[in-house]
């Protein structure tokens, strides 16, 4: 007679699946890069770089704005300023209707956000790019809000400082996308005859026009660990040169040991590291520490 090896004595005890309790989403925190599992609050204080790998996760302006500005506080410049669909460019779906439509997903008005605030009391203006809206590709708005943060740095004499994460030109402006990068060059170069200092910080990924503009042009150009830095990405310059390419082609490593990169920053020294240098080129006192 066959008998089961565990049996259950308690009957009916069940809980309807209505009132079972799940864990709620944004709790954890799980690296993609070694699967290491934390708490959403300790990814944010360690400033959403993994504590086990260094691996950095990709942030977009709100989050570097909330620790590179003193007390997270700033005023936004240019806030309403939105794209129009010139073209009336159409592929799965009308542009416009995608702009609406990433809007209403990610809060945002544009791939990039720029700001006046201070970062360890130098006083400075801050341009910074948004992934998640349409890959931060650049647009007419993305340029023209560089172009006037730029003016912003000029007219009140504050460093420029410019956070790159983008995939390219975005194509459904097509010429108007790329006049951006004619644009935001010609304003940096008025921005280095009025001797004001420039950072270009490139982090994951910065290619396509961004890295053959503005990313490339800063005083210094300083990068993230294991960043994604070229301007066709890996697989295409692959299959263009017919060649394997070497072992971390195209990372913020790669790009430094071949000259294209001042140095390389983990996120949590970048405030501390960025403000070491303004303070050197422009021979400003260090700031006085607290009793």
């Amino acid at each position: 007679m066959a008998t089961d090896w565990f049996q259950r004595q308690e009957a009916g005890i069940t809980t309807p699946t209505q009132d079972k309790k799940e864990t709620p989403d944004g709790l954890w925190h799980g690296c993609p890069k070694c699967k290491v599992i934390v708490s959403a609050e300790d990814h944010i204080a360690q400033v959403w770089v993994c504590g086990n790998c260094g691996f950095h996760n990709g942030i977009d302006s709100k989050e570097y704005f909330s620790f590179l500005f003193d007390g997270g506080s700033f005023t936004e410049l240019n806030a309403n300023m939105v794209s129009k669909d010139p073209l009336q460019f159409e592929d799965t779906k009308k542009y416009s209707d995608r702009l609406k439509a990433t809007q209403a997903k990610t809060g945002l008005n544009d791939a990039l956000t720029s700001a006046t605030g201070e970062m360890n009391g130098i006083p400075v203006a801050i341009a910074a790019m948004n992934f998640k809206f349409i890959g931060g590709s650049m647009g007419s708005v993305v340029g023209e809000k560089i172009a006037r943060t730029i003016d912003y740095s000029i007219k009140h004499k504050v460093p420029f400082i410019m956070i790159s994460k983008s995939g390219g030109a975005r194509m459904m402006e097509a010429a108007f996308s790329l006049m951006q990068m004619a644009k935001t060059s010609a304003k940096l170069a008025l921005l280095d005859e009025a001797k004001i200092p420039y950072i270009s910080l490139l982090t994951d990924p910065t290619t396509g026009g961004v890295t053959a503009s503005y990313a490339m042009l800063g005083d210094i150009n300083i990068a993230e660990p294991g960043a994604l830095i070229g301007f066709a990405g890996p697989r295409v310059v692959k299959e263009t040169i017919g060649k394997d390419l070497p072992e971390g082609f195209q990372t913020s490593e790669f790009v430094k040991e071949h000259g294209f990169l001042d140095f390389i920053v983990e996120r949590k020294h970048l405030k501390a590291r960025m403000s070491q240098w303004l303070r050197f080129v422009g021979n400003l006192p260090a700031p006085v520490k607290a009793d």
